[in-house]
């Protein structure tokens, strides 16, 4: 089993502060959560960065992945470092996520800019219901929604500053390998957690 944060920003999205070299350096000192998916609004940039950085250090994991504002929404691919083609609907996206064996997650889709109930209407992989930066009553409400839907429920600290990191994680059956990881997703091998308090090194 490992635990990953699956929904963390970059600088390289204009909302965020977080450097890469930090998320880097605290993912390798963090004493559990030793893989992340670097989630950029609409960009890769971020995680090709961090994934030049994670080589220098062992044990830790990064995961290819991009949140994509798309009409209805924002989607997460994880599993490939290619930018969907436009225009960015849902369709286009799943479309592109089965073509490129990744997978699609429903970001806090009851917060601004989430599918909402809408999300119904897409074959999704997942539906993020423990996000670390959203009030407990819209996370529950995520729940309800992946409970409907019959997918499995996963966690993203949804960082966009320093503080924000390790909140949540999710425990994942798998090794330290995406190809296995993005299996066990898949399957629902997954489960969210919130730390007990956010840890800074």
């Amino acid at each position: 089993m490992i635990q990953a944060d699956l929904h963390i920003h970059t600088t390289y999205s204009p909302d965020a502060e977080i450097n890469v070299e930090t998320i880097i350096d605290q993912l390798y000192a963090h004493p559990t959560i030793k893989a992340i998916a670097i989630t950029d609004h609409n960009t890769v940039e971020g995680y090709f960065k961090a994934r030049q950085l994670a080589t220098a250090y062992p044990d830790i994991l990064v995961i290819p992945g991009v949140e994509i504002s798309t009409t209805q929404g924002d989607i997460i691919i994880l599993g490939t470092a290619e930018l969907p083609p436009r225009p960015w609907t849902p369709e286009t996206i799943i479309d592109f996520a089965k073509q490129t064996s990744s997978i699609t997650i429903a970001a806090h889709p009851y917060r601004p800019y989430g599918l909402g109930d809408s999300a119904q209407n897409y074959a999704l992989n997942a539906i993020e219901t423990l996000n670390g930066v959203t009030a407990p009553q819209v996370n529950k409400m995520a729940e309800d929604l992946a409970k409907t839907m019959r997918l499995p429920s996963v966690a993203g600290s949804d960082a966009h500053n320093p503080t924000e990191l390790w909140t949540v994680y999710n425990e994942i059956q798998a090794s330290l390998d995406t190809d296995e990881i993005l299996k066990a997703l898949k399957h629902g091998s997954v489960r969210p957690v919130a730390a007990e308090k956010s840890i800074h090194f």
